[in-house]
């Protein structure tokens, strides 16, 4: 069973691939053990395209988290007609797809969305939040995936953070025509696993993977 990083070393559950190296301590979450808690525990889950992280996500709600996704709530904010107005000023259409093309190959296009839909989407999710912990009963976790969490710099909003990773010939087949030049911009891999707290890599199968999840599930809400 994995353990937090900051208990206080951290045991990784590995399959075939790359070596990874132990997590950094981090500060542990103090959340779940008080008996007057009710806000469910942060869980973000990070990782390259293709690496699995909608599956692990999956995975996550099986095992009885409440769970979101940042990609999700950006294609719901397309939808938004401030958002509309703006990327229609920029480009010239709010046509999600039109706007990816735009943006794919132009590094400030690129920054300029990110700019315009990170902060929304941060509103967006800590809502979700904020209304799972009005439940009578909230979940344990709240789980998020959040691609470019690191990127963002956004993991302090988290009380845990879970990377998915897979070798990137794996990656490559799994994500086909996503695989591009945004994958240049990422940071590596070997970083986000120094700085996460359980990490995990997918090579396997997706019994192997929801494995993975009980047992984190176990970890942060035992």
């Amino acid at each position: 069973m994995p353990r937090r990083a900051s208990r206080p070393t951290q045991s990784i559950r590995r399959t075939r691939g790359l070596a990874i190296p132990r997590v950094t301590p981090r500060t542990p979450p103090t959340r779940l053990s008080s008996p007057r808690a009710r806000s469910p525990l942060a869980v973000a889950i990070t990782g390259g395209i293709g690496a699995g992280k909608s599956e692990a996500l999956a995975a996550f709600a099986r095992h009885g988290a409440a769970t979101i996704s940042s990609d999700d709530v950006v294609h719901e904010l397309y939808d938004d007609p401030q958002v509309q107005a703006a990327l229609t000023e920029r480009f010239g259409t709010s046509d999600r797809r039109a706007v990816s093309e735009h943006a794919v190959g132009d590094r400030d296009a690129l920054i300029w969305l990110e700019r315009l839909l990170h902060p929304l989407v941060i509103q967006r999710t800590e809502a979700w939040r904020d209304e799972l912990a009005q439940l009578p009963d909230p979940p344990a976790l709240a789980v998020n995936e959040v691609p470019l969490l690191y990127e963002a710099g956004a993991e302090d909003r988290f009380d845990a953070v879970v990377i998915i990773t897979a070798p990137r010939e794996l990656r490559a087949d799994r994500a086909g025509d996503r695989m591009d030049e945004r994958e240049q911009r990422l940071i590596p891999d070997e970083e986000k696993v120094s700085r996460a707290d359980f990490a995990y890599v997918n090579d396997g199968s997706l019994h192997d993977l929801d494995a993975f999840v009980a047992d984190v599930v176990r970890t942060l809400t035992s």
